[in-house]
């Protein structure tokens, strides 16, 4: 089923990417304006007028629209009367390919600009100042501009980093709208969006749930489906909304491999245990899971083998519950977001880059399994995912939970897994977490947690000498998880953890904060 047959039926805005590092993020602000985005690469919207979308977004990207190999489109997307907006690389190939100048800027502009209103009539400034500040990153600049274009905004090195054609509603800006250094810049797109474009502010969780729950029933008929339930907030809120479609014909399957977090297993059955009707099986399998980790330090050998032994337990439950039904249990529920929907569909998701990723699943299903897929959150952001689980009445321990891999607690325990040394990182990262609550800090923070080293240290407890594993603590703001900065937490937060973690938890002696950004690092440590 094609991405037009399954997409929600909302005023669409397509976001065209030309390579640009921001093309998520245009998507994500128009998201935000409660108008329907899709991101399709350069190479593939040749056909996109077919979509009937209702305004189109061309983003930036790092090539120069002179070169020999520089991505372009079709002329007819400027001739179909659809409202467009092109962003730095999209405007200089509107300005190209309609008879303007593109040429190599005097002066590069990288950071912040003071953007000047020419025409305080235009729609694109409707309600907004004459001076603006806003985020300039090229090389190149407009240098004449179109036939029947007019100036809307400059700079100091930029006599056209806005411009337009109202009448055909085409416009460009040199400068990047979508990126929090323009202050002004999501209102900029709504006014694009509105106020241009006329989109209807539609897209929201409440539409998104009712739209989709007669979509699932439509899809589903009487069969029966199964739901893999890991605790994480993707998980929870699919099998939630697919709950609210049919009922008791779902069976939710939670698989404790040992390796969750303190307590996790407990409330991931209290909270979906208590939805009246949802059929919940939790399947204990930490016994099995640990002994395939027993002596193993390799990281990747671990992630093999927890994703192994976690396909043989869910394909055994879902035999069972195939077995135990009165109806055919034909259709498997996946917490798909949009982002793993971009980065499959990805030419540069190479192998290496796969790799990287690894981390955060157990390893896909198997193909031989026979059940059709229904992926509701397949075209939601994390964020869009929160909003959709709080309208459904997900407690906000479940929604706002931080993200948590796939292999659990095996990828932060470095080194040989033992039950042992789970019990110590449980604590820790338990401690680590009920003071970031306490300090207001967990919501601020995209991602928080504690890893257990496999390196001893001396200390000094009493008058005793100890000799005994450091704990890492790890916590990261981001807005994608693409990049992360590292969280500035306060002194004496950091303080009041490391000094409960050596009282509380035997066995460790030291703690330690990672100061290290995504990229170089990653975000988890294996």
């Amino acid at each position: 089923m094609t991405a037009a047959e399954t997409a929600p039926q909302h005023d669409l805005v397509i976001v065209v990417d030309f390579g640009s590092q921001y093309s998520r993020l245009i998507a994500r602000r128009v998201r935000e304006a409660n108008v329907y985005s899709e991101i399709i690469p350069w190479q593939e919207a040749g056909n996109l007028l077919m979509r009937r979308p209702k305004a189109i977004i061309l983003s930036g990207g790092p090539n120069s629209v002179y070169d020999a190999d520089a991505p372009t489109l079709p002329a007819d997307i400027l001739k179909a009367g659809v409202p467009l907006l092109g962003i730095c690389y999209g405007m200089q190939w509107i300005t190209h390919l309609l008879g303007g100048k593109v040429a190599p800027a005097a002066a590069r502009e990288y950071g912040h600009a003071k953007l000047r209103v020419l025409r305080t009539d235009d729609p694109l400034w409707r309600t907004l100042p004459e001076a603006m500040t806003v985020w300039m990153s090229h090389g190149d600049r407009i240098d004449r501009l179109p036939p029947h274009f007019v100036a809307l905004g400059a700079s100091d090195n930029s006599p056209y980093a806005a411009m337009g054609d109202p009448e055909r509603k085409l416009y460009g800006l040199q400068f990047h709208p979508e990126v929090a250094h323009t202050p002004l810049g999501s209102e900029i797109i709504k006014r694009f969006l509105y106020d241009v474009a006329g989109c209807r502010p539609d897209w929201t969780p409440g539409q998104f749930i009712q739209e989709n729950i007669a979509t699932i029933r439509q899809q589903v008929g009487d069969a029966g489906v199964i739901c893999g339930l890991s605790g994480g907030v993707d998980s929870a809120v699919a099998a939630r909304l697919v709950h609210e479609a049919v009922g008791d014909r779902l069976t939710a399957v939670f698989v404790d491999h040992g390796l969750l977090r303190l307590g996790e297993a407990a409330q991931v059955q209290e909270t979906f245990g208590s939805i009246r009707g949802l059929r919940l099986k939790s399947v204990e399998a930490s016994a099995l899971f640990l002994n395939d980790l027993a002596g193993i330090s390799d990281p990747e050998e671990k992630r093999r083998r927890i994703g192994h032994r976690f396909i043989d337990v869910f394909q055994s439950a879902a035999a069972e519950i195939a077995a135990k039904s009165d109806l055919p249990v034909r259709f498997l529920v996946q917490g798909t977001l949009y982002p793993d929907v971009i980065e499959s569909a990805s030419a540069q998701d190479t192998a290496t880059a796969h790799k990287i990723k690894t981390h955060h699943n157990v390893g896909g299903l198997p193909e031989n399994m026979q059940f059709d897929l229904i992926e509701p959150l397949r075209y939601l952001f994390k964020d869009e995912v929160r909003q959709v689980g709080e309208a459904l009445g997900l407690p906000p321990e479940i929604v706002w939970r931080h993200p948590f891999p796939g292999p659990g607690l095996a990828i932060r325990c470095l080194g040989e897994i033992t039950p042992e040394r789970l019990q110590k990182l449980r604590l820790a990262d338990a401690i680590f977490l009920t003071e970031l609550n306490a300090a207001g800090f967990y919501r601020t923070t995209a991602q928080a947690f504690a890893v257990l080293l496999p390196v001893y240290s001396v200390g000094v407890m009493g008058d005793a000498r100890t000799y005994a594993e450091v704990v890492a603590l790890r916590a990261v703001t981001s807005d994608d998880f693409m990049t992360a900065d590292w969280a500035r937490l306060p002194d004496e937060l950091l303080a009041r953890v490391s000094s409960r973690i050596v009282n509380e938890v035997p066995g460790v002696n030291r703690v330690v904060y990672d100061v290290t950004s995504k990229p170089p690092g990653t975000i988890e440590w294996e």
